[in-house]
Formats: structure tokens, sequence, C-alpha cells
């Protein structure tokens, strides 16, 4: 895992219990990862200009990129990545310097931009594009580029929200378990 977590100016990510962090992923930085957090193949994280939150549960997908915002005179702050507690990341998604509560799924390709903040329970349907500064209320499928309420979710949807992020647990458990042999 050496070759995975890597430091930037002397910080290197910290993990939490149970993590699978994919050995051809890359996470650099100002990052912290939650129990049981997973990883997959070719996730790339920088939290080099600013850190990356990941909470416990939540899983990243294949392909996927996280970065963040620098800070600056009109930003001081600038935009961490924060991803809350038992959110699915699909396939490919790109996530640059915005806020996601928990339970959350966002579908594979989408993109979500600097100062974006995504509620609890909220589904993003796949590709969709959600702009700079853009809120999406809890409760809700948004879909679209950009992005636009499409309806409140179904029940079934968002029990599915938990039960997606219970799945890559037990699937993650299946790989750390073959790893340790």
């Amino acid at each position: 895992m050496s070759s995975v977590l890597r430091s930037y100016k002397g910080i290197f990510p910290t993990v939490g219990e149970r993590v699978y962090l994919d050995p051809s992923s890359v996470l650099v930085g100002d990052i912290t990862l939650g129990d049981d957090a997973s990883i997959w193949p070719l996730v790339a994280a920088r939290g080099d200009v600013n850190h990356i939150r990941i909470g416990q549960r939540s899983n990243i997908q294949d392909g996927s990129v996280l970065h963040v915002t620098h800070k600056n005179k009109e930003n001081p702050e600038g935009y961490p990545l924060l991803i809350g507690d038992d959110v699915t990341v699909g396939h490919k998604v790109m996530l640059h310097g915005c806020t996601i509560g928990n339970k959350v799924l966002v579908g594979m390709g989408a993109i979500v931009l600097d100062g974006a903040i995504i509620e609890d329970e909220v589904m993003v349907g796949a590709g969709s594009l959600v702009p700079p500064g853009k809120r999406l209320e809890s409760g809700f499928l948004y879909v679209g580029s950009p992005v636009k309420q499409a309806r409140p979710l179904k029940e079934a949807e968002r029990a599915f929200l938990q039960k997606s992020s219970d799945n890559y647990v037990v699937t993650k458990n299946e790989y750390i378990a073959e790893l340790e042999g």
C-alpha cells in the first residue's frame, strides 16, 4: 500500500479501520478515510492544495477522480472535498471541491464541481453535471447536464442508498480476506 498512499509536503493520507485500497489507486496528501471505506481500481485522489475527507462505509468506484480547490484571496478557504458516510460514488465520477452528505449515490460518469453541495439522501443520475455552487436538496433524484431536480425519491430508492453502501462493505471485506490469504 505504500505506493498507493503518497505524501505531499510531508502529509500522508490517514486511513481508518478495515479500509480497502486497491493497489492501482493513488491517494496523495491530506486525505482521511473513515472506517470501512473502499477505494477501487484506478481512483486518483489529490489532497494537495486542500483536504479530502471520505466518511465511513463510503465507496469510491473505479476510475473516479477526486480533487480540491486551492485557497486564494477571493476564496480564503478554497474548496475541500467532503464526502459523508454511506456514500456510493459510481465508476468514472469527477468530484472537485464539493460537499456530499450522507447516504448519497453519485451515478457513473457524473461531474460535481466547486462549491456544490449535495444534501443527505440524494441520487445523482449517471452522466449528470452539477455546476459550481449548486445545492441539491435532500430526498430527490437529480439528472441532466446541468442537473435538474427530477422527482422525489421513492421509498425503495431511499432504502437502496443504504443497501448500496452495505453491499460495498461486504465486497471490500471479501477483497481484504483474499489479500490476507
